[in-house]
């Protein structure tokens, strides 16, 4: 191969590089960079490197309860999210393709809505004279606080993280086929054992994938625990937040977010291994 068409690759690959490079990694180096400089009065940003800002997030107890307080949040959103969009998912992937189409529309319609009017929408429904109060009310029971908590925001949560899942549930459900379901059948497995034996493991890379995107949109989600939290669930997002917007202390607002970084990072480090796992 002469020596031009050895560069062909790397020169189809250098402006997508380069665009990565420009808005992902370039950033990202800067707010690790930022998260080393010296935080002063009033906002202001020093020239000088120092160690303090990382050395107050690791001793801070605050801080440790705020990284395992937003995975806390997340996981249980998580499988709350993959317990209610399975059945969905597997009921369109079996539906005709007629009715397919539609049935995926309809899902995956919230999406076009914005996450602001969704949790608005939640903390109507949630509210102490939402429909969900007032239908625990006719049982002759006191309905729980169910916003400005952690429980509301989990719950819009959920809901607003479903069409993500169901769409990466139906990605996976490409490799199921009838043909070995009804084999499984046919050797006298019943139903719940053939969903245990040949549909789950042959969806766990559309699980795996779901449970990824859904763990770290929790993790990272602002919109709700900000609205619906009512300032008391205090997430990742939102500390950082508050700390570049609010106290004007950048250094910590960017130590926060090569955090999250890092915490993306072991969650699609865990998310390898285990498709690694599942494919062998």
């Amino acid at each position: 191969m002469s020596g031009p068409s050895r560069l062909t690759p790397h020169l189809l690959l250098a402006p997508a590089l380069l665009v990565n490079f420009a808005v992902f990694l370039a950033p990202m180096l800067n707010l690790a960079v930022l998260s080393f400089r010296e935080a002063r009065p009033g906002g202001s940003i020093g020239t000088r490197f120092t160690l303090s800002t990382w050395q107050t997030l690791i001793e801070d107890p605050y801080y440790l309860d705020l990284v395992t307080g937003s995975i806390g949040l997340a996981v249980p959103v998580t499988i709350a999210t993959l317990l209610a969009a399975y059945p969905l998912a597997l009921f369109i992937h079996r539906a005709s393709q007629r009715w397919r189409s539609l049935l995926v529309v309809a899902c995956v319609s919230p999406l076009l809505v914005s996450a602001v009017v969704r949790t608005y929408g939640w903390m109507v429904i949630l509210g102490d004279s939402g429909l969900v109060a007032a239908a625990i009310r006719t049982f002759g029971m006191k309905p729980p606080r169910m916003v400005f908590n952690t429980a509301g925001v989990a719950i819009a949560l959920v809901e607003i993280l479903m069409p993500t899942m169901i769409l990466c549930l139906l990605a996976g459900f490409g490799r199921l086929s009838a043909a070995l379901e009804e084999a499984a059948a046919s050797l006298g497995a019943p139903p719940f054992r053939v969903f245990l034996r040949v549909v789950l493991p042959l969806s766990l890379p559309g699980v795996l994938l779901g449970c990824l995107l859904a763990f770290v949109l929790t993790v990272s989600s602002f919109i709700t625990p900000k609205l619906l939290g009512g300032g008391r669930v205090i997430l990742l997002a939102t500390e950082i937040y508050d700390q570049a917007i609010v106290t004007l202390n950048w250094p910590v607002a960017a130590a926060l977010s090569v955090l999250s970084l890092a915490v993306f990072g072991a969650a699609l480090m865990l998310y390898g291994r285990l498709l690694r796992r599942v494919e062998a």
